[in-house]
């Protein structure tokens, strides 16, 4: 029996106060299936992030749905278990006070920190260290988030995801504003994660940030999928250069793609 997509959006209309951010919209992707969702700002991406985390919600409208690992009226709570999601909005509101080890252990309950009326058993303190150590993060377990760098805070962001041991990671711009040495250090733990076998979206507009085990690529752009096939057909010169507006000169090395003014 074939599996349910890991996400599977039919037809889907989603507003953002008045206006339709997707009308008519539709994707699916199955698990092992590792995605890049390219678009330049404005495209949507924002939007599908919130709605893949429950923040908005589609018109209720008896063609369409939105089902995650096969469920179409899901618990949040539940599905931050199975789909782990970093995004650039969670590291801009994330309390500044909260200590490191604490950032890691808001993952079992979707916090900002931890509260006093949360319990941690013995096996998910266990298991917040072992995330710290895997991203060798743990030297910093009593810094306040407000006092990491970008690239610390975003590493710890990733292991409050990381927690649940979630088989999907939807990762959001990973390495914006991140100097060269937190950019690679970053990939490289995104790269251990697929080695692990955990599926992984990506969704940005930085081509550098596409690793080689990505395999599908799909442009978004005006709320609509302007394209979507395989990593080596879609990345090419024309149509990223389609895609931003802009001629565009792409350059690849071991599987790794930087972008050129044309």
């Amino acid at each position: 029996m074939a599996k349910s997509p890991v996400i599977d959006i039919h037809r889907a209309t989603v507003y953002r106060g008045d206006s339709p951010v997707f009308t008519d919209f539709s994707l699916s992707l199955q698990e092992g299936e590792h995605v890049a969702v390219l678009g330049p700002n404005g495209a949507g991406k924002s939007t599908f992030l919130k709605l893949l985390s429950g923040e908005v919600h589609p018109m209720t409208l008896d063609h369409s749905h939105v089902r995650l690992f096969g469920e179409e009226h899901w618990n949040v709570w539940d599905m931050r278990k199975k789909l782990g999601i970093v995004s650039s909005d969670l590291q801009r509101d994330y309390l500044m006070c909260a200590e490191g080890r604490n950032v890691v252990l808001s993952g079992f309950y979707a916090s900002n920190d931890i509260y006093d009326h949360q319990t941690f058993s013995r096996a998910q303190i266990t298991r917040a260290d072992e995330v710290m150590r895997e991203l060798n993060i743990d030297s910093f377990a009593t810094r306040p988030f407000g006092h990491l760098s970008t690239g610390e805070q975003r590493r710890f962001l990733l292991g409050r995801a990381l927690v649940h041991d979630p088989p999907v990671l939807v990762l959001d711009e990973p390495t914006s504003g991140l100097d060269l040495k937190a950019c690679f250090q970053y990939l490289d733990l995104v790269r251990a994660q697929i080695g692990k076998g955990k599926t992984v979206v990506l969704v940005t507009h930085h081509l550098h940030e596409i690793p080689p085990e990505i395999d599908r690529v799909i442009f978004l752009k005006d709320g609509q999928i302007h394209a979507d096939g395989p990593k080596s057909a879609m990345l090419t010169d024309n149509h990223i250069s389609t895609l931003f507006d802009r001629y565009i000169s792409l350059v690849e090395a071991n599987g790794w793609y930087q972008v050129l003014p044309g």
